[in-house]
């Protein structure tokens, strides 16, 4: 796990500045709902970034397989999948900790249900 950000190679870093803009654009709604767009489009650029580095990483990690010798091709293939995933995972998590930060926010803006007598 300490090599978690290493493994996931250069398509860490998009998601991850998108994924901080979208915890900032969540916990920005919480004062200003107006903004809650925010969330939506750092959301939908901290996924698809997410899933940019794992299809570039899966793609580099085939060219490489087809390479090797039939000895290496599964464990060279299993390792570099796992380290390909490491960019959804980041981005997965950078958008539950935003879910849930924007359902305090919804919890906040939300009106009160009338109810009759």
């Amino acid at each position: 796990m300490g090599m978690f950000f290493e493994e996931g190679g250069w398509g860490m870093y998009p998601t991850l500045i998108f994924g901080f803009a979208l915890v900032a654009a969540a916990v920005l709604s919480i004062f200003q709902a107006e903004r809650r767009w925010l969330t939506f489009v750092f959301g939908a650029l901290t996924f698809c970034a997410g899933v940019l580095g794992t299809s570039m990483g899966l793609i580099n990690t085939m060219r490489y397989v087809a390479k090797t010798t039939p000895a290496e091709m599964l464990p060279i293939g299993a390792t570099g999948i796992a380290e390909s995933l490491n960019n959804l995972v980041l981005a997965n998590i950078l958008i539950v900790i935003a879910a849930l930060i924007s359902a305090v926010a919804a919890f906040k803006h939300s009106k009160p249900v009338a109810r009759a007598s």
